[in-house]
């Protein structure tokens, strides 16, 4: 089935050689500016992982990671789903302090993606991640760094208004903060999604608090692994893509688990095996410093602050042919 969606009159605002130049100044302005907003420094990561870590994400614990051979190693590696355990592990061994994180560039491949305008096989991240005090645990401290990300991303797009001024796009700096179950309180009819859509629509920029447990009609409003945020102090961050007409996820983010929130969350997705696994160790006896991190999308970031209609007009990827023949006739002009 063909699930691309072809805005009526899209025209791209830039050319493909202005979008090229464009999406070069979004990621350097962006890095720049995360890392003076949060405080991190930029690091090296791994495109690869030994399951045996336990370092692979599982994300919404259906995804089938990409495995292969390294005979020189006699060995599996698989490619990293995300790398919310590693950038852990490495503040933990790098000798990180409060108040101090890194960020890096994730790429990955996820094997099972639906392919639609949003949504490809090639992932790429911004993944930060920041050591903390226990007593910044908090929800207020989650929402004060989300209203520094938003400033960030708006401040982007100041930067790059001012190298296209024909680039006609606003955002909405204020962010309205809402849990999951307050977003089910609020439109119990709807599947997830349209209860995202239907509130982004009316308030923009939304943080999605909240994600992962179950809501009072039995359901999560989405998946999330066990082992890495707290699901009472995590959440998405939306804004509302104007060129498409829905809701944007740019950022899935949160407080870490710690000793007792990674115990109770192992049980309750039924993974209580992973206690053995070395990341869980170090963090069940206490070893691996309190942090806050996420991942935040650079090619979602590019097609919000570019109008684009799809994210392949800001990545090159690989398509189905019904994918390629509806945008070559539409004028959406893939990489």
């Amino acid at each position: 089935m063909n699930k691309v969606i072809v805005p009526e009159h899209y025209c791209s605002m830039l050319s493909m050689y202005e979008t090229q130049e464009a999406i070069g100044i979004i990621k350097s302005t962006m890095q720049k500016k995360l890392c003076m907003a949060l405080h991190l420094k930029r690091v090296t990561a791994p495109l690869f992982v030994d399951p045996k870590s336990g370092l692979n994400d599982d994300l919404n614990g259906v995804e089938r990671p990409v495995s292969f051979e390294i005979p020189a190693a006699n060995m599996e590696a698989q490619v990293v789903h995300s790398l919310a355990k590693w950038k852990r592990m490495a503040l933990y061994r790098y000798g990180f302090r409060v108040g101090k994180g890194i960020l890096t560039d994730m790429n990955a491949i996820r094997r099972d993606e639906e392919l639609d305008n949003l949504h490809s096989c090639y992932v790429d991240q911004w993944d930060w991640e920041k050591v903390i005090d226990a007593c910044e645990r908090t929800e207020d401290y989650l929402k004060a760094v989300v209203k520094r990300i938003v400033g960030v991303i708006c401040n982007t797009l100041d930067e790059l208004k001012y190298h296209y001024p024909h680039l006609d796009l606003d955002l909405e700096r204020d962010v309205v903060f809402v849990t999951s179950q307050q977003l089910y309180d609020l439109y119990p009819e709807l599947t997830p999604k349209e209860r995202e859509n239907a509130f982004v629509k009316e308030h923009r920029t939304v943080f999605i608090m909240q994600i992962g447990d179950k809501l009072s009609n039995g359901e999560p409003h989405d998946g999330r692994a066990p082992d890495y945020d707290d699901w009472k102090l995590n959440g998405d961050l939306l804004f509302w893509h104007e060129t498409l007409g829905c809701a944007l996820e740019i950022s899935s983010m949160g407080i870490r688990v710690n000793e007792q929130s990674l115990d109770e969350q192992l049980k309750k997705a039924g993974c209580v095996e992973r206690r053995n696994l070395p990341f869980h160790k170090l963090l069940l006896e206490g070893k691996l410093p309190l942090t806050i991190g996420g991942g935040i999308g650079q090619s979602r970031v590019c097609m919000l602050l570019l109008g684009k209609a799809h994210v392949g007009e800001v990545q090159a990827s690989i398509w189905d042919q019904i994918t390629l023949d509806t945008c070559e006739k539409a004028g959406i002009e893939l990489l």
